[in-house]
């Protein structure tokens, strides 16, 4: 029998199973051996009832004008203990720094006064709303969920690729995963001390409960949707369902008093804390859009008489701008007096002549991205560009430079994907999500890998043809008197769908520093 790995090419980038040819690396010798022996139609059989698992749990996407299960691949992504401490680490530290700068832009303001970051970087931001400033949330935290996109380098060290901290997407493809993922290789799961998925929903509602005002002692949380046509809707009726919270929809809610409530059958119930899903301007027609009929009007001015609590906290779309994303390192030091742990992306700022002129001069070997982007709406890839869209992208940049950040292209890592029964090496990134409930940063154990299908494509968003793994985070040895690992399973439904199909779930968008899809704004909405 062939063995599974026969050709497995390994290029120019680090490639996350193996360190040279059949050479895996620690964290991923038992998953070889265990694969190895399979044959390509035994793992593709596999494979197929994987897919088949996600179409009877309603968990597909519009590509090439049909509706698909979300493609999970098989061969699972694995983080070591070790590795993923300093990550969880990294992770933290940001969410840390990144908390401390938000509370000084909509407070004090030291950090101008400081001269760390110019005043006037965060007053042009598309993201400032001075209708945040001065309100401070009951236990300080405005970023109750983030997450922070990595990338491995060529010499495999993570690097951060952007800061998500408004409505990060990306969670329940994590959990269904997971869940999917034991069903179909339940041999694999007893050989590996895989840290579990499914604290999620529970630290999230802790966070969300310790965010509530502090003069209530039994919070009410409700999940704020814009509705089934959300390209994010599986999300949002996931965590709802899994937390045992309400799912509502603006009209659900009415401001009066200062109070925010639901309407119920048996009429009108206290709301104390939001996870909203919608995007500021949408968010309350009072102070932003009014022509927005998918938020609440009042809800800001409730949050600032302290009798609700929003999160995430309107206005943090001002950190991660991408423009901030360069000074974050520099915030580490400043509000922490910490030296960061993990790495930015290589990146300029366009924030003087020359700077601007070397960029223009080496347009075809950077990667531009406009700072309030998402999705990669914008972003232009100068090795792969033409004449033309270079042309017109140096324009833009002379007419308005602080739009723009430059990037150094990076070799994104490979990871083992079957592809046609066989395995071949296909580029990953990683998303961890962190929930801060004000005392503790807890970063979800491994994330969402979103892995490129196509060979040599870059891009690994769903709506471009890619698709997800599910990420092991390992544990060290099992100390021989510790109890039984927990077996309770993850349970997901069709129960979370609408009657109706939501419009096309493109993925949590990524903007990888090589290429990158586009993803469009559905109902008020920014995927981040």
């Amino acid at each position: 029998m062939a063995d599974l790995f026969d050709g497995y090419p390994l290029g120019e980038q680090w490639d996350e199973m193996f360190g040279a040819p059949a050479q895996p690396r620690p964290p991923y010798a038992g998953l070889f051996g265990s694969l190895q022996p399979m044959s390509g139609e035994e793992l593709a059989t596999r494979a197929d009832v994987l897919s088949q698992t996600y179409r009877d749990a309603g968990v597909t996407f519009a590509h090439a004008g049909e509706e698909q299960p979300f493609p999970l691949d098989i061969v699972p992504r694995i983080i070591g203990a070790d590795e993923w401490a300093h990550v969880e680490r990294g992770v933290a530290q940001r969410v840390h720094a990144l908390e401390a700068f938000l509370a000084d832009v909509y407070g004090p303001g030291q950090v101008f006064a400081d001269r760390v970051v110019p005043r006037s970087v965060i007053t042009t931001s598309a993201h400032f709303h001075r209708a945040a400033h001065g309100l401070v949330p009951p236990n300080g935290v405005r970023v109750h969920v983030s997450g922070i996109d990595l990338v491995r380098d060529e010499a495999g060290d993570f690097r951060v690729l952007e800061d998500n901290l408004r409505s990060p997407s990306g969670v329940s493809y994590v959990i269904t995963n997971r869940a999917a993922m034991s069903q179909v290789l339940p041999e694999l799961f007893g050989d590996h001390r895989i840290q579990p998925v499914s604290d999620y929903p529970t630290k999230l509602l802790a966070a969300l409960k310790a965010a509530a005002p502090p003069s209530v002692s039994d919070p009410v949380v409700v999940v704020l949707t814009p509705g089934v046509y959300n390209s994010a809707y599986f999300e949002h009726a996931l965590l709802a369902r899994q937390m045992g919270v309400e799912l509502v929809e603006g009209r659900d809610l009415v401001c009066s008093g200062g109070q925010v409530s639901m309407r119920t059958t048996d009429g009108q119930q206290r709301v104390d804390v939001i996870y909203r899903r919608i995007d500021d301007e949408f968010l309350d027609p009072v102070h932003f859009r009014s022509d927005s009929v998918i938020g609440c009007a009042g809800v800001l001015n409730a949050a600032r008489a302290g009798r609700v609590t929003i999160a995430n906290a309107v206005g943090n779309g001002v950190a991660d701008d991408k423009l901030i994303y360069t000074w974050v390192p520099d915030l580490i030091r400043y509000y922490l007096g910490e030296e960061p742990v993990l790495a930015n992306a290589d990146t300029y700022r366009l924030d003087h002549r020359d700077a601007v002129e070397w960029v223009l001069e080496n347009l075809p070997s950077l990667v531009l991205k406009p700072v309030d982007g998402s999705g990669g709406k914008g972003i232009v890839i100068g090795p792969r560009a033409d004449e033309q869209t270079l042309e017109t992208l140096a324009v833009k940049v002379r007419e308005s430079p602080r739009d723009w950040i430059a990037q150094k292209p990076i070799g994104l890592s490979t990871s083992p994907t079957l592809i046609n029964g066989r395995i071949a090496p296909r580029h990953v990134d990683l998303r961890p999500f962190a929930v801060n409930d004000g005392k503790d940063v807890w970063v979800l154990p491994g994330g969402l890998t979103r892995v490129a299908l196509p060979e040599g494509e870059l891009v690994v968003n769903s709506s471009q043809g890619g698709g997800s793994k599910d990420t092991w985070v390992i544990s060290g040895p099992r100390p021989a008197d510790a109890p039984p690992p927990d077996r309770t399973q993850i349970e997901f439904t069709t129960a979370d769908l609408p009657a109706e199909p939501p419009a096309q779930d493109p993925g949590p968008a990524n903007d990888n520093a090589v290429g990158q899809g586009q993803q469009q704004q559905q109902q008020g909405v920014q995927p981040c």
